[in-house]
């Protein structure tokens, strides 16, 4: 999850501006909770299963 688009019960401002307090707490929290494909658009999410997925087929037909 990002905090792009989370909006802050304190003050009611982005998140991501960290315009008080709460703010900056849960956006630090949440960029050190950031997994390996936190950096990642759902895009990139996509086309990456897709490949995986492809790769898997190939190497399916050349084990038979």
């Amino acid at each position: 999850m990002t905090c792009d688009r989370l909006v802050c019960a304190n003050c009611a401002a982005p998140v991501s501006e960290g315009r008080c307090p709460v703010c900056r707490a849960s956006r630090e929290r949440l960029q050190q909770q950031a997994g390996v494909f936190a950096g990642l658009t759902p895009a990139a999410l996509l086309v990456l299963l897709v490949a995986l997925i492809a790769l898997a087929v190939l190497a399916n037909n050349f084990a038979v």
